[in-house]
């Protein structure tokens, strides 16, 4: 069966191509019903793969967003994503997201009490800590459905996790490091946001087997733990740059990263460690095109924005608060294939 075009879903809906164009592309200027039956139309069409492979709830939901850090690029840009998708989707009632201060319980848990009891659904990025996989369950058991976003918290009855396999992201940039950093040896810089994250604990547990595996002539140098701050970052970076001959490659499991990049332009060698980065924002594109950074490992906060709206909807939905689970594709980007927003 060949695809559905816009005109297929125009038929269905029984509306003009023009307000199917304006409903998935999410520009205002078209009724809540109309936006339904586009939706209904398309999913029925398979023109939506990735909202059709997911069950809908009968009614619409209200879901509440908990994102620490949210001045960060990726979670800046993760808010956005979320708001745009929450506000394009008629089954989506009302979309709410609490900025959090920090990652751990502390932050979180005040902001869980605070949830209205309407909420159906929450999205969370935190990290995986005694406190947090409790609070999960508590939620859980209580009928509101708990998604996962970019880090995830095993051992829990979260119905989905959102983002990369990041124990795959963090083998792929240890391929990437060993392959393209062009030398028969030396030492790699490597630098946590927090260990607490789960996902920067598999990145960190990833680069270093596959770095042991098949390139025993680089060694990793302790790791520097940031908390995400970028003038932790570049003091480290500063320091490895001082310290470290033989430095040939830097990995930044997570955010700081403006430290990385702000302590490499004081070089004035003309030289510079192979440098990977996560997450495409816009100062990681600016530091590709400047040459600061070789390669960014990107998990799509566009996509993932939208998954985390979607499957939290999908959740509410089933009589199991569990999913299958469903990764984002990494994107590895160059300076010579940066996307257009």
């Amino acid at each position: 069966m060949s695809r559905s075009t816009i005109a297929d879903i125009a038929r269905l809906a029984m509306v003009s191509t023009a307000t199917v164009d304006r409903v998935l592309n999410r520009r205002a200027g078209v009724s809540p019903a109309n936006r339904q039956r586009v939706f209904q139309a398309a999913k029925e069409l398979g023109y939506l793969p990735s909202e059709g492979a997911v069950s809908m709830p009968s009614r619409p939901a209200h879901l509440e967003f908990l994102i620490p850090f949210v001045r960060n690029g990726f979670m800046h840009e993760l808010v956005d994503c979320i708001m745009a998708t929450a506000g394009s989707l008629p089954l989506v009632a009302s979309c709410k997201v609490t900025p959090l201060d920090g990652i751990g319980p502390d932050s979180l848990l005040p902001a869980l009490e605070k949830i209205s009891l309407s909420t159906s659904g929450v999205g969370i990025v935190t990290i995986d800590h005694p406190k947090t996989r409790h609070a999960i369950r508590e939620l859980s058991e209580a009928g509101v459905r708990v998604v996962t976003i970019a880090s995830d918290v095993p051992s829990t009855p979260r119905a989905a996790y959102v983002g990369v396999d990041n124990l795959v992201a963090g083998r792929t940039a240890a391929l990437l490091m060993g392959r393209l950093s062009c030398t028969a040896g030396g030492t790699i810089g490597l630098f946590l946001g927090s260990r607490a994250f789960h996902g920067h604990r598999e990145r960190e547990f990833g680069f270093r087997a596959l770095i042991e595996e098949q390139f025993p002539q680089l060694s990793i140098l302790p790791a520097v733990e940031t908390g995400e701050d970028a003038d932790l970052s570049r003091q480290g970076m500063l320091k490895l740059m001082r310290t470290a001959p033989d430095l040939v490659g830097v990995y930044c499991v997570g955010a700081g990263r403006a430290g990385i990049a702000d302590a490499l332009r004081t070089r004035t060698d003309g030289k510079r460690p192979f440098v990977i980065m996560h997450d495409l924002t816009e100062s990681a594109r600016l530091w590709l095109v400047e040459d600061l950074i070789d390669v960014v490992i990107d998990q799509n906060a566009r996509l993932v924005g939208e998954q985390a709206v979607i499957q939290l909807l999908g959740s509410i939905a089933v009589n199991s608060p569990l999913l299958a689970p469903r990764y984002i594709e990494p994107r590895i980007i160059l300076r010579e294939n940066i996307p257009h927003l």
